[in-house]
């Protein structure tokens, strides 16, 4: 039949109805038996008898051949991957031919199939195998169909033309360029199972390689001939089995070609595969800490595989050097003499990461060593930690001057680590989903490890210039990076994990013998991490009852500046979108408070101070007392405790003579913390001001970092506001600040009512996990009142917040806004009648969560 038509009833019609049917079946199959290899195998089997079916149908030239390629041709084609095919000719085609060649691929897409096709003659494959994908493509092709001459004839030249150092290293380049291509979503809330590092791609380079050096295409026939052991075949088969039986299930769920594992259907893939939710954790952070566990020895296989083909391939004999009776170094990799080494030795596996250290000539670890790693992780027993030589190691490894991030991960990576800390072994792979962590747990404790080391190197002393002069003074970096193993080291558990941390790192400091005075700081370290940044972001600075009250935590100078700089580390190593200038400043604000505290015994006179330097600093603009004393004089001692003494003379110069405008006065600036604005606004006091002014920068799309909020004797709000930019657009800053200037005073002075954007939109994170929304209203001892909010982030959030105080008559003193990615940790200073009330107290916090 060489013509098929497309009406309903055609066989077009027919064989599309046919081929949903039957991949109807196979997904039914599937979900009832659950084993993707056979899966795989049954969908590439459909496919080539509808493609059979097609090219004969068709009466497709018997001497022109059509072959399966990339996954399709390895016989493992997903519900939803692309089909990609090769048509092999022996010429050049003609008008005739080129004419049936397009009706082919017409049918194949109307009857359903989702091809990638290629036409190329032999010749044409050979040119084009200069790509090292094109090339493994054509190693794994498969002929479906025609000419199997002409099909052969292709394999020869592939083979002929396959030069296997030459593929080795383009593939080994190859998986270098996509591991950093994805190197910062490595360990991120949604990673990609066949291109990530650890993914199906690492196991797919190892087979590609293999099966280019005749050596076999499935793990069985690598331990035959001795490239990995039978025990080892069997554990990377079932790693293997799970990544591809999360990706067919992903498939299904998206109902299309998916191979992230998003938010959207970690739950559903959860319970399918018979995961259930604990006490502390949901069932999809079950899901995701089986997937990481999987990446890791996935990677750690890829690594031993790689090197052990290296060898097989280019047979070389590098330079061999002793460095002692157990280790020795081949090239530059450090390899063990004795294969059983760690086997009767098992001390020896501390000794191999601390030698890594010790030598920065070593670059890798050998796969003879990496295989013995492996192998040895159960000797990592209770008779191991309890024995002083493997303890004093442990601690030597962590107190070498360079290396101990890298031996760390490499601890972690290779399964030494959470076998030798079991509270650390627990955490290994949990994900957070807590909307602002990034990371799972264990990568967030090494990247806090990573950003305390980096402190000290000169190469990135202009990052955070203090914490680099800290870091460099601070004796004994060693209790910081124990302090950063321990502080989330309890999370997942049931209680609080700072209470939890600190048992757990007693413990240690115990067992390690470390000194009474470094035990103690590392366990106030763990069970305070949280505290300078919580002071810093949800109190107000300004008030000198919460400096001392927060220096009274604080035992003496060494304890402040351990804890400030495991607290920048921290925040820094959740997710690379949460730090800011801002931030940084606020860290740095309260640090240098509690620090003159600590000194001085008490909290200066900042009203006298403040008040002297902003005369000062307006003296270098020419401008006399007498000229501001009249704005001054309106002005109360919360306004100048509120203000740094700059922002009190900018204000100034901009207001002296303007102290009764008639019109709004917006002025902006760039910010002093180094990034964002600083939005100074004067002008009589309206309603719902500030929920026209947080609406305004919501419709911009800046956040308000902190808001200051401040009414002056004679009815003028003079408020103050630090905002940063939400997506980094082009536009220049000179531009922003102008548009401010003009829109934001306009729209005051016209005073029309507040209408809200309408957009309700979340993050897709928010969606799947929601936060409950939790608020809470507490007096102060300054006769307001303080309102905590945590709520989901959306676009808007802050200006139906005001609204609501607005319409239930709260005055709004100050506000500082704590985003942490999809979660609002907000605080406001408040005062108003209702407040008084139990019933109207209700009503508002009432109100405030149906707004969230």
């Amino acid at each position: 039949m060489a013509v098929l038509t497309r009406q309903t009833h055609s066989p077009i019609g027919t064989l599309r109805e046919s081929l949903r049917s039957d991949r109807a079946a196979l997904e039914q199959g599937f979900l009832q038996h659950g084993n993707a290899a056979r899966l795989l195998n049954a969908h590439s089997r459909l496919i080539d008898r509808y493609l059979r079916r097609v090219w004969r149908q068709l009466a497709m030239p018997d001497r022109i051949a059509l072959a399966a390629v990339g996954g399709y041709g390895r016989s493992k084609l997903y519900p939803r991957s692309d089909i990609d095919l090769l048509i092999l000719l022996d010429a050049e085609p003609d008008a005739a031919l080129q004419q049936q060649l397009h009706q082919l691929i017409v049918v194949l897409w109307d009857i359903g199939l989702e091809v990638g096709h290629s036409v190329r003659t032999v010749e044409q494959c050979m040119k084009e195998s200069a790509d090292i994908t094109v090339q493994t493509n054509l190693l794994e092709a498969r002929l479906l169909c025609g000419n199997k001459k002409l099909f052969n004839e292709l394999c020869d030249s592939v083979q002929q033309h396959l030069d296997l150092r030459a593929f080795y290293l383009a593939k080994l380049q190859e998986q270098q360029r996509r591991h950093a291509r994805y190197a910062e979503a490595d360990y991120n809330l949604e990673p990609n199972l066949k291109e990530s590092p650890g993914g199906l791609r690492d196991l797919q380079t190892v087979t590609w390689i293999a099966r280019a050096a005749g050596l076999g295409t499935h793990w069985s026939e690598l331990a035959q001939i001795g490239l990995l052991t039978t025990a080892e075949a069997r554990q990377v088969a079932r790693h293997s089995a799970l990544l591809a039986t999360l990706r067919v299930r992903l498939h299904y769920l998206a109902k299309r070609h998916e191979d992230r594992l998003l938010f959207d259907f970690q739950a559903a893939l959860a319970a399918q595969l018979g995961i259930a939710a604990s006490a502390n954790r949901r069932a999809s952070e079950h899901l995701m800490q089986r997937y990481y566990r999987t990446k890791l020895a996935v990677r750690q296989f890829n690594t031993i595989m790689l090197q052990n083909l290296h060898d097989y391939l280019f047979r070389e004999t590098p330079v061999q050097r002793m460095l002692n009776e157990r280790f020795m170094m081949v090239g530059s990799l450090l390899e063990i003499r004795d294969e059983q080494l760690f086997e009767h030795t098992p001390e020896a596996i501390f000794e191999l990461f601390l030698l890594m250290e010790q030598h920065a000539e070593l670059t890798d670890i050998s796969a003879k060593s990496l295989r013995a790693l492996w192998r040895a992780q159960q000797r990592i027993d209770a008779s191991f930690r309890r024995n002083p030589l493997n303890r004093a190691r442990f601690m030597e490894i962590l107190r070498q001057p360079q290396g101990v991030l890298h031996a760390l991960r490499r601890m972690n990576q290779y399964g030494i680590l959470g076998r030798y800390l079991p509270a650390f072994g627990r955490i290994v792979g949990q994900m957070q989903h807590d909307l602002f962590h990034v990371y799972t747990v264990d990568a967030h404790i090494l990247m806090v490890v990573r950003n305390l080391r980096r402190f000290a190197a000169p190469e990135h002393a202009g990052e955070i210039p203090l914490c680099s002069k800290l870091m460099n003074e601070f004796a004994r970096p060693e209790v910081l990076y124990i302090a950063g193993l321990f502080h989330d080291i309890a999370k997942g558990r049931s209680g609080d994990h700072s209470q939890l941390g600190k048992k757990d790192a007693r413990a240690f400091c115990v067992q390690h013998q470390l000194g009474n005075a470094d035990t103690d700081l590392i366990v106030w370290l763990v069970e305070h991490h949280l505290t300078l940044s919580a002071t810093a972001q949800k109190q107000d600075l300004s008030d000198p009852e919460v400096i001392a009250a927060f220096a009274d935590k604080i035992k003496n100078d060494r304890y402040l500046v351990a804890l400030y700089l495991l607290t920048v580390a921290d925040i820094r190593g959740t997710n690379p979108e949460i730090w800011n200038a801002w931030k940084a400043k606020l860290m740095e604000d309260l640090f240098w408070q509690t620090r003159r505290y600590l000194s001085d015994g008490r909290v200066a006179d900042r009203l006298g101070e403040i008040r002297g330097a902003a005369a000062d600093a307006l003296n270098l603009y020419a401008l006399p007392p007498d000229s501001y004393q009249l704005l001054w004089a309106q002005l109360d001692d919360s306004y100048f405790l509120d203000h740094d003494p700059q922002e009190i003379a900018w204000h100034t110069r901009l207001l002296a003579f303007k102290v009764n405008a008639d019109t709004p006065i917006v002025k902006a600036r760039l910010s002093r913390a180094g990034e964002g604005l600083q939005v100074m606004v004067y002008c009589p006091d309206q309603r719902a001001l500030f929920a026209r002014i947080c609406n305004f920068f919501a419709r911009m799309n800046y956040t308000i970092a902190e808001a200051k909020i401040h009414t002056t004797q004679h009815g003028y709000a003079l408020d103050s506001f630090q905002i940063m930019e939400a997506a980094h657009g082009g536009t220049a800053y000179r531009d922003i600040m102008t548009y401010i200037e003009f829109e934001l005073a306009q729209q005051i002075a016209q005073a029309k009512p507040v209408v809200l954007a309408t957009s309700r939109r979340v993050s897709r994170q928010l969606k799947y996990f929601p936060i409950n929304t939790e608020t809470e209203i507490k007096p102060d001892k300054k006769g307001m009142y303080v309102l905590s909010l945590v709520a989901g982030d959306r676009p808007g959030l802050l200006a139906h917040i005001a609204l609501v105080l607005d319409r239930h008559n709260i005055r709004l003193h100050r506000a500082k806004i704590n985003t942490l990615g999809s979660r609002a940790e907000d605080v406001f200073w408040i005062s108003g009648t209702a407040l008084a009330q139990p019933e109207q107290t209700k009503a508002l916090l009432s109100a405030l969560a149906s707004c969230c």
